[in-house]
């Protein structure tokens, strides 16, 4: 993805809460890679899936105009979460990284459920 000016702050550099987006749009495009849309999940499963923890290091800024590469890595699942490990890249160097715990929730009452079978057998059990 490419650095726009509007991630940048007053400081020229991407303004920290926009790592979380950056982070959240390559988790996306990993579930669609996957072959799953979170739309079809909502519709067909019921189920949708929200952030329940974030632990982010930010270790060198970026700036408007950089590419970033953005990865979405599994570490492991359990019925209702998924927990993946991101980070974000210019060339080889490494700019942030993250653990993100995700929960599959119900669309009606957003409690705890576990994760649809057919979503499992895409992501693989990686405990």
């Amino acid at each position: 993805m490419r650095v726009y000016y509007e991630d940048t702050d007053l400081g020229g550099v991407v303004y920290y809460a926009n790592y979380l987006k950056f982070l959240e749009r390559a988790r996306t495009e990993w579930l669609r890679a996957l072959g799953v849309e979170q739309t079809a999940l909502a519709t067909e499963h019921r189920v949708i899936f929200v952030v329940r923890s974030i632990a982010l290091e930010y270790l060198k800024p970026a700036a408007f105009n950089d590419e970033l590469v953005v990865t979405v890595e599994l570490e492991g699942t359990g019925a209702g979460q998924i927990l993946l490990v991101q980070r974000v890249t210019r060339g080889t160097e490494e700019l942030a990284t993250a653990r993100v715990r995700i929960a599959c929730v119900n669309t009606a009452t957003f409690r705890p459920v576990r994760i649809p079978r057919p979503l499992t057998d895409r992501i693989g059990n990686k405990t």
